[in-house]
């Protein structure tokens, strides 16, 4: 017996493109927003008080955090808002994109095995109404 499955391109493409997300800087402009502002939050306090001294760039911002403060334990925990610990795990990779998937495992990680919030049907609707963290898709 012969079984013929008829496969439309559409259910191809859906099912290889996982949409990816970031921290759009650029949002931060459009919207009269300070990256900068609201990353220097996340610094740990002895990179808080080095770069205190000067200005900084997003690009300096972001691999401080990565390579230092993303570091310390309290970093990420499951006790922040579940948006400010996405935008603190973009941080902490660098602003690499991330499919909600790959998202929601890391957060799972970071923060013990607390699921909450970090499935793949929950992560989206988060993520699609952020109005504060300049979370949005990679452009496709």
């Amino acid at each position: 017996m012969k079984l013929i499955f008829k496969v439309d391109k559409q259910d191809i493409i859906t099912d290889q493109i996982r949409p990816r997300w970031f921290i759009d800087l650029d949002w931060y402009r459009q919207n009269n927003r300070s990256f900068l502002a609201l990353a220097q939050g996340c610094l740990c306090p002895e990179c808080g008080q080095r770069l205190k001294e000067g200005e900084i760039s997003a690009a300096d911002l972001l691999t401080t955090i990565k390579d230092c403060c993303s570091k310390t334990p309290d970093f990420i925990t499951g006790k922040l808002p579940i948006l400010e610990t996405i935008f603190r795990l973009f941080l902490a990779n660098g602003n690499q994109p991330l499919d909600v998937e790959e998202m929601g495992r890391q957060l799972t990680d970071w923060c013990g095995g607390e699921t909450s919030g970090t499935s793949a049907q929950v992560l989206p609707r988060l993520l699609e109404s952020d109005q504060y963290y300049g979370l949005r898709q990679v452009p496709g």
